[in-house]
């Protein structure tokens, strides 16, 4: 990758749309050392893989003539909240206000010079760091995962979430991403009105307000987003719209929890790529440790980060014929946490009644109080960003 004058690496812009001149503006940006020009698509969904993610720095869409391209830039807006540059041949005059109004970070009418394009990408670009900077807040997404069914993934989930949004007074969100057969609402005793399928079908951009919408409070204080009702609608919850519903929660919330299905498909692939910590469930057994093995061989080719992989061995104290420490030998890695197996914990599923509120001095909801102080610190570190390898992130 090269550099430009400045020494820092060039900015990653992505064009969309068309417009008379672009070719050659394309053909100039692709041999400015200031600019790393990701790739071109005249249809915005065809750019969804290449535009989700958060590794863009900018977005260009060309159009013709006077009329603010609102579908188009609503679109974009779907997979990235990088700072969008309308590129515009013809007249362009009837466009600035629609611009202003929807927040597009410059408006470049053609022909043009390349350098004040580059101009454009870098201002539009410092301005939007700027931004970004004059909110500290940034929640912690903590994603719950197991390779395997009934190792108490959603119970674990559940019971976290309430038990940081209960006594840890942090304002939480549970993300039900089990989206075929989801049953954190179950756990919760709940019965939503609206679910993750509602929310991304909505016409409109989403932001807190709208989140805010389609969220259920329980009455410890966790909003929880729900699965789908039926499993068909699982195929509409795409990665570009959870991705941008993660960004969105972690403006709004101190703590985002999400509850998986047990696969590495798109949507969790979408999830890895904000998690700030995994835990990966475990249990005393050696088919469960097979598939945990295969997963950790998985998120390595991945490139997900060793260092926010945390090994939680659910059941802990089960008299099975298995120890922690073949279990640690086996995975060739450290039991993070331990959840003791606990009665108190299929009765108060059975109420809907998380066993951290339902019976707050039990083994296991001591087990979680833990968990969360441990994955939710009072001071959080500063989140480097990584991105799935793209040989086998899902487009």
């Amino acid at each position: 990758m090269s550099e430009n004058g400045t020494g820092a690496a060039p900015l990653r812009v992505y064009i969309t749309g068309s417009c008379e001149g672009l070719p050659e503006i394309v053909e100039a940006l692709g041999i400015h050392g200031g600019v790393e020009l990701v790739g071109i698509t005249e249809d915005v969904p065809e750019a969804a893989s290449a535009l989700t993610g958060g590794h863009l720095d900018a977005v260009i869409h060309a159009t013709r003539g006077s009329e603010f391209p609102k579908d188009a830039y609503s679109a974009i807006r779907e997979y990235t909240r990088a700072p969008v540059i309308l590129l515009c041949s013809g007249e362009c005059s009837g466009i600035l206000a629609d611009a202003l109004d929807a927040e597009v970070a410059d408006v470049i009418p053609l022909p043009q010079l390349t350098e004040n394009i580059v101009f454009a990408i870098r201002k539009a670009c410092q301005a939007e760091r700027r931004t970004a900077g004059s909110s500290s807040h940034v929640g912690r997404v903590v994603t719950v995962f197991s390779p395997k069914g009934g190792i108490g993934k959603t119970c674990v989930s559940t019971n976290l979430a309430a038990a940081f949004a209960k006594h840890h007074k942090g304002r939480t969100l549970l993300l039900d991403l089990d989206l075929q057969f989801g049953d954190a609402a179950i756990m919760l005793g709940i019965e939503p009105d609206k679910t993750i399928f509602d929310l991304v079908s909505a016409p409109g951009e989403l932001d807190p307000d709208k989140l805010a919408g389609y969220t259920t409070q329980h009455a410890c204080g966790l909003d929880l987003l729900p699965a789908p009702l039926r499993p068909e609608d699982a195929e509409l919850v795409t990665e570009a719209k959870l991705g941008r519903l993660i960004e969105v929660a972690r403006l709004c919330y101190d703590a985002i929890v999400v509850d998986t299905s047990p696969f590495f498909h798109g949507p969790m692939l979408a999830t890895l790529d904000r998690t700030d910590e995994l835990l990966l469930l475990c249990s005393l057994d050696v088919p469960t440790l097979k598939n945990v093995r295969l997963a950790l061989g998985t998120l390595e080719m991945l490139s997900f980060p060793t260092a926010r992989v945390k090994i939680v061995l659910n059941r802990s104290n089960s008299k099975v014929g298995m120890k922690q420490r073949e279990v640690e030998a086996a995975l060739e890695q450290k039991i993070a946490y331990e959840v003791p197996s606990d009665r108190v914990v299929p009765l108060t599923v059975n109420k809907g009644a998380p066993a951290v509120l339902a019976e707050p001095g039990s083994d296991f909801a001591k087990a979680i109080h833990a968990l969360a102080k441990g994955v939710f610190p009072s001071e959080q570190p500063a989140r480097s960003g990584f991105k799935l390898r793209p040989s086998l992130a899902r487009a």
